[in-house]
């Protein structure tokens, strides 16, 4: 998924959204690598050049936004645009038609709306510009913080799995998913 079809970049109340930038990823690591950070998160980078040999073989970049706050990176967004499951005769009708969205925030920035804020303007690309029609967001149900900013942007919890996810920490515990559909977003915005 490239980024080029929409402008950049793009302004909250507080906060610039931008694609990442190579000169971002030692502020986007320093985040990420913080140990309260990782708890949540897929991994815990503790070498920047091992952490950007995996963004380089994952093509996380591409799908990497940074949020700064005056100026600073504060953290990053996370878009995966991708096809829908469709059957054959209509499989050009779900092109591009939903979205992984995800999120990370230094810690000394959480707990101040800063991700709702950023994810709302997430959602309203996705759905606007980019003409998404699904968005999913996946978390350990554990994870108190980015579940109550999935319901706050108006996600609906569609599946809780039992003890499915290896958690480095915590061992086998529950994972969610989120989701949310362009015509529920729609709903809630005339509302």
């Amino acid at each position: 998924m490239s980024f080029d079809r929409i402008s950049w970049p793009r302004t909250t109340d507080r906060l610039t959204l931008r694609p990442a930038e190579t000169t971002d990823l030692p502020a986007v690591f320093a985040v990420r690598s913080r140990p309260e950070v990782a708890e949540w998160m897929p991994d815990h980078p503790t070498s920047y050049d091992d952490w950007l040999l995996r963004l380089g073989r994952s093509g996380a970049v591409e799908r990497m936004l940074v949020m700064e706050a005056e100026g600073t990176v504060i953290g990053d967004l996370y878009l995966h645009v991708q096809d829908a499951w469709t059957q054959a005769e209509v499989k050009e009708s779900g092109a591009q038609a939903q979205a992984e969205i995800g999120w990370s925030l230094a810690p000394e920035h959480q707990g101040k709306g800063y991700v709702t804020e950023a994810a709302t303007e997430l959602v309203r690309i996705c759905f606007e510009d980019l003409g998404v029609r699904r968005l999913t967001a996946q978390a350990f149900a554990d994870n108190g913080p980015s579940l109550r900013v999935m319901e706050r942007l108006g996600m609906t919890c569609e599946a809780r799995f039992r003890s499915e996810s290896l958690h480095r920490d915590h061992g086998w515990v529950d994972g969610v998913v989120y989701a949310l559909l362009r015509d529920e977003w729609q709903a809630r915005r005339r509302a």
